[in-house]
């Protein structure tokens, strides 16, 4: 048993859904009962639920492969136990009362005193469970048994590997509770969420409110729903409707004020302007629930074959981005480290990242909303197709699209990277209508943000060709984005570019991953798909794979490789410990196209 873990602060305290966060709430992240049960002891689950205390401590939200966490062990145990017990406050006993997980990894069921409450899979989801039938005076006891299936090949799971000793693009895995778990006080009339559509053009914004708790009794009653959305506390729409329906929507046009300086408040990376937003439910005109949330006004769209952002040509300048962290694996040790990292981001040139192989933690996105940073949307793949791969993909990445809907940041959705989970993407027609499938059901949840079919290579129906690009020669680099033509007919890593049939019809083009320069600059062993000696050798090496992209009459945009080091890739700009390689203003004038 761990004993210096209890004497640790609470780790990751700031509020985990900044986007959806009422007053009454209780973060459970600390020090939790722990075990790793090798031995596979369903057959006991009621006693682990209920009754039995558990071998060891873990500070949670970390991982038990993470020093964060306490623990460090980096062997696979695919099946572990928290266990945790609470108290809630006093002026909750009138409240229905929600038990959040950020995210576990990748199944998860949950018992509260013995009752059990939910089960989940997906490894980058949130969910949560109504725990208020199974409450009690005094203590509760909450029971986790988390399930990872490191040895399957069909798991959506990105870079984590399969094997205890990460190595080649692969690394340590997550096992367990690695995002916040948190309580919610509600009453039994509330809102469960709400979808923001901005419309620049129209100067309004289309809501969709969903409403929980309209019983019989409800009904009967009078329920409102008040919108009232500030801007620097200044009021530019007050909107308030009469909820009969468990779903309802509409929109809610703008001040004049705004329509005449619309521009002003728009949402951009240089100016990420933020409307707030303040939601009441009134029941027979009391205040039955309250909510802060935020959105931005702002629009991606693909006009006369360019990518625009809010109706102009808009070059994204990328940085792929692992979300890896020495100490905290895929959680950041704390809301500073989040920061830090879209500083240095910004710093270094760029205006937005491609979230890679990694559904990013809500508060990545929230930073990214507030400091203005573009992201590209990823799921974690999987490397094999199945019929299981498809229906735990296909949910999982349905979940990231209803959670991440309301972010401004994100403004392009990859569901599928370099035909991972789909490998025969080239002659299996199956494969081929499964990533079809993903194009158009992410199309059809959000019309609003341009899709990916397959970043890489082997596309079909796709809104922007993204090609992977290692090439370190500028000459070469420079003939092959000099014309469409020539574009279209490179086959990256012996792949080519389109399948099934498809061709290339003007959309945008962008170079998604290339770079990828071995530097290095730390005590970190590793390798690069191309090699640096010294600074002056990394700066030419870095410019000689950037300037063809901007002298191309071609390419729109780029995604450089790659924001850090990770473990053995040192092949970062940063290192892993986030210390630049190159002078930050260096580094900005190369990713920025000043002095080609």
């Amino acid at each position: 048993m761990n004993s210096t873990i209890s004497q640790q602060p609470q780790p990751r305290p700031e509020h985990p859904q900044p986007q959806w966060e009422r007053k009454q709430w209780l973060n459970l992240n600390g020090e939790w009962e722990f075990e790793m049960d090798d031995q596979r002891t369903g057959d006991l689950n009621r006693l682990y639920a209920q009754e039995q205390s558990l071998s060891d401590r873990i500070q949670v939200p970390y991982c038990y492969q993470s020093k964060l966490s306490g623990i460090a062990a980096t062997g696979i145990h695919d099946l572990v136990w928290y266990r945790k017990s609470f108290t809630l406050p006093a002026d909750w006993t009138s409240k229905q009362v929600l038990l959040h997980f950020g995210a576990v990894d990748y199944k998860a069921d949950v018992w509260v005193n013995g009752q059990h409450v939910v089960s989940h899979e997906g490894g980058h989801t949130p969910f949560f469970a109504n725990i208020t039938h199974t409450l009690q005076d005094g203590n509760n006891i909450i029971t986790v048994r988390a399930e990872d299936y490191s040895k399957d090949n069909a798991l959506p799971r990105g870079k984590q590997y399969w094997k205890e000793k990460s190595e080649s693009i692969f690394y340590t895995s997550t096992t367990g509770i690695w995002q916040t778990v948190w309580l919610e006080a509600v009453n039994p009339v509330h809102m469960d969420k709400v979808k923001f559509t901005p419309d620049i053009d129209r100067n309004e914004v289309q809501y969709r409110l969903y409403v929980n708790g309209l019983t019989s009794l409800a009904r009967a009653s009078k329920v409102e729903a008040c919108f009232t959305i500030t801007f620097n506390g200044e009021i530019m729409a007050e909107h308030k409707i009469r909820v009969n329906h468990s779903e309802e929507w509409g929109s809610i046009g703008l001040s004049n004020d705004y329509n005449n300086r619309g521009g002003e408040y728009h949402w951009t990376p240089e100016n990420p302007n933020l409307l707030d937003v303040s939601l009441q439910l009134f029941v027979d005109g009391q205040v039955t629930d309250e909510v802060a949330s935020y959105l931005g006004m702002r629009k991606v769209s693909i006009q006369y074959g360019k990518l625009s952002l809010n109706n102009h040509p808009y070059t994204m300048r990328l940085v792929l981005d692992q979300g890896y962290f020495p100490d905290g694996l895929l959680t950041a040790p704390t809301d500073a480290d989040l920061i830090k990292d879209i500083e240095l981001t910004k710093a270094m040139g760029f205006n937005g990242v491609r979230k890679h192989q990694k559904t990013e933690d809500p508060r990545f996105l929230y930073w990214a909303d507030r400091m203005g940073l573009l992201v590209w949307g990823e799921a974690a793949n999987a490397y094999q197709f199945t019929p299981t791969y498809v229906n735990r993909f296909m949910h999982e990445w349905q979940e990231i699209i209803e959670r991440d809907y309301n972010h401004p940041s994100v403004v392009v959705w990859v569901p599928i990277n370099e035909s991972w989970g789909i490998p025969l993407a080239k002659t299996d027609a199956c494969q081929q209508h499964h990533g079809l499938a993903m194009y158009h059901i992410t199309k059809s949840l959000d019309p609003t943000r341009p899709v990916i079919f397959n970043d890489g290579w082997e596309m079909m129906t796709t809104d922007i060709v993204g090609i992977h690009d290692y090439e370190w020669r500028e000459q070469v680099l420079s003939e092959r984005y000099a014309t469409v033509e020539s574009t279209i007919q490179y086959s990256p890593s012996n792949n080519p570019l389109f399948v099934g049939g498809a061709q290339y019809e003007g959309q945008p083009i962008l170079v998604t991953e290339f770079g990828g320069i071995k530097f290095k600059k730390s005590e970190w062993e590793g390798w690069g798909y191309s090699g640096a000696e010294d600074d002056e050798d990394f700066k030419a090496r870095l410019q000689a794979v950037i300037r063809p992209l901007y002298l191309s009459p071609v390419v729109q945009g780029f995604c450089y490789t790659q924001l850090t080091d990770v473990e053995q890739e040192i092949n970062g700009l940063l290192t892993y410990d986030r210390e630049p390689k190159l002078p930050l203003e260096v580094i900005h004038q190369i990713v920025t196209g000043q002095g080609l």
